[in-house]
């Protein structure tokens, strides 16, 4: 934790601001520690604040201990006030990426400061020893679930069932919540990038696409795989091996020192040579971490340089309208000398026998 708060206050240094009120709730609970779901911190030179309500006072005081705990009464902004006034700061950072319009009246009126937009999210972009081992325990969680629900699939059954089944297996085996809606989409509905599991029944000859993760002491884990109930037929197999050829090149590609653009590209190429580049119009992939989807992306705009430590997905696919698609997807950390991928699930086509 002293470690993210230096970081935090190089940055307040490098953008000659006097103080930073942080309100995201994954940078709230990234510098303090504090997992309520109510509160604002206060970090300048002169001392740190964690305000919440009377809800959290106790908590907070164990999870933050690195912080003042204040409590607040039937509004948090006129403590805010409270506590700026004697430091009479002149310049205080924001989230402008997170603060709606209205939050953003309350603070000015409050803080009696110039108020200056800044960021926060890359300072979790690398992550920590203690992070990754919580997001290799997510990955495994996601990684049992794949293989238990493998023997779940059958014909007669609807696409909602097998994500309730998928939910109660990460349940078990410790996950918090699901890291997002699973993703289950069968037959033509393969084709839809975020389709929802519906009431849709698994029919043979279907490809399923699952795209799904559980969340583990709030950090996520993130896992696509499609499987074809039966006998997979040439053109089914076809997209597959073109998508797995390009997930392959994207892992391959990953490496500190390239922009996340260089890494789509690679992977990106491989579908375009093969003639199905209009039918691949996401990003590759993304960060993961407290947040499902955070920087950096892998993706056409993808400027971020890659370092070491940084943990994102890497994720083509081929959609077909009105036939299906695939879907192939690893987590996976950079390294020194390349990467590592964390998910272990298998990739090669997997045909379901019931």
């Amino acid at each position: 934790m002293k470690d993210r708060l230096k970081r935090l206050h190089n940055l307040i240094k490098q953008e000659n601001v006097d103080g930073m009120i942080v309100t995201k709730p994954e940078n709230r609970r990234y510098f303090s520690g504090f997992t309520g779901t109510a509160g604002m911190l206060l970090i300048t030179a002169e001392g740190r604040w964690l305000i919440t309500d009377f809800r959290y006072i106790e908590q907070a005081a164990r999870q933050a201990p690195d912080f003042e705990v204040v409590r607040h009464g039937s509004g948090i902004y006129e403590t805010l006030a409270g506590l700026l006034k004697p430091l009479g700061l002149a310049r205080i950072g924001f989230e402008a990426d997170y603060v709606t319009w209205d939050v953003y009246h309350a603070l000015n009126a409050s803080v009696g400061a110039e108020l200056v937009p800044l960021r926060l999210d890359g300072l979790r972009m690398v992550k920590d020893h203690d992070e990754l081992l919580l997001l290799k325990k997510a990955v495994a969680i996601a990684d049992h679930a794949f293989e238990h629900i493998l023997s779940f699939i059958k014909p007669g059954i609807s696409e909602r069932e097998i994500a309730l089944e998928l939910e109660f297996a990460m349940r078990r085996q410790g996950a918090e919540k699901a890291a997002f809606d699973i993703i289950v989409a069968s037959g033509a509905r393969s084709a839809l990038p975020h389709g929802v599991a519906s009431e849709k029944i698994i029919e043979a000859g279907d490809l399923v696409t699952l795209d799904f993760g559980a969340v583990y002491q709030g950090y996520h884990s993130d896992i696509t795989r499609t499987v074809v109930i039966g006998r997979a037929s040439a053109k089914q197999r076809q997209i597959y091996d073109i998508v797995l050829a390009a997930q392959q090149t994207g892992v391959s590609a990953l490496s500190p020192g390239l922009a996340g653009s260089e890494v789509d590209k690679a992977a990106r190429a491989v579908i375009a040579d093969a003639g199905y580049g209009e039918f691949f119009g996401h990003g590759l992939g993304h960060g993961v971490g407290l947040a499902i989807h955070e920087e950096p992306r892998l993706s056409p705009t993808g400027s971020v340089i890659l370092e070491e430590n940084m943990v994102v997905t890497v994720e083509p696919g081929i959609y077909l309208p009105e036939w299906g698609g695939v879907r192939i997807e690893d987590m996976v950390v950079l390294t020194a000398s390349g990467c590592e991928v964390l998910t272990g699930s298998s990739k090669q086509l997997i045909e379901l026998d019931w």
